[in-house]
């Protein structure tokens, strides 16, 4: 590997782990607006966002970049290839987490809904995922990665679980059903995020083992 490849890799490498960061610290302070609905952090959070995307535009340049000047084969062509679809992921992530902070911004004032349990340990579980996503690729660890894959059904069932109790609410009080609406589309967005760690799990899986595990059963994702 050329030196000016391997200067090229490290420094799409750090780049990518600062989008991480950002994405993950992102995240973290939308799901806290949860318990304190905010529209003024609503709006910061968006700020931050438009930063992440600059930095998954400037992913992409690089990763197309040294596709061009290395035309690199073999760990090296996977691992940009990883980087840029890791990179996209945690640009949805972050959008994500915009969305959060605005369905609780919807909720300021409302005493009428109260934020069921279940959404702060969904909420937890789907960070964790992302957290560890981004631990198995730092430390390319494809057990890491497959646990969190296996962790995915846990969100969904929770999703599934705090669905029912909302649509439940709205049944039994059409008054709220506003304020419930926007509770309902806070955790379906929870839910994606977990997905997106998953993805970035599978991510990982291909980058270290050369093997696409997307779109395959669960069990044979994890057990392969």
């Amino acid at each position: 590997m050329s030196v000016h490849l391997i200067r090229d890799l490290d420094n799409l490498h750090r780049s990518l782990m600062t989008m991480c960061t950002m994405a993950e610290e992102l995240i973290h302070a939308a799901v806290e607006t949860l318990a304190r609905p905010d529209l003024q952090k609503a709006r910061e959070l968006a700020e931050q966002d438009r930063e992440i995307d600059s930095y998954d535009v400037t992913i992409e340049e690089e990763c197309l970049k040294i596709l061009a000047l290395h035309q690199p084969v073999a760990t090296d062509l996977r691992r940009i290839t990883a980087v840029m679809k890791i990179s996209g992921e945690l640009e949805r992530v972050a959008d994500l987490a915009v969305h959060i902070a605005e369905r609780s911004s919807c909720l300021v004032g409302s005493t009428i809904v109260q934020v069921p349990p279940k959404i702060h340990t969904m909420a937890e579980n789907a960070v964790n995922m992302l957290h560890e996503s981004i631990d198995a690729y730092v430390n390319l660890d494809t057990a890491l990665a497959r646990k969190v894959c296996r962790q995915d059904d846990i969100v969904d069932d929770l999703n599934r679980e705090i669905i029912k109790h909302i649509t439940n609410m709205m049944t039994q009080s059409p008054d709220i059903i506003e304020p419930a609406l926007h509770m309902f589309s806070a955790s379906r967005h929870i839910e994606r995020v977990a997905d997106h760690a998953t993805n970035i799990a599978e991510d990982v899986v291909y980058l270290v083992e050369g093997e696409i595990v997307r779109h395959r059963n669960r069990s044979e994702k994890i057990a392969s």
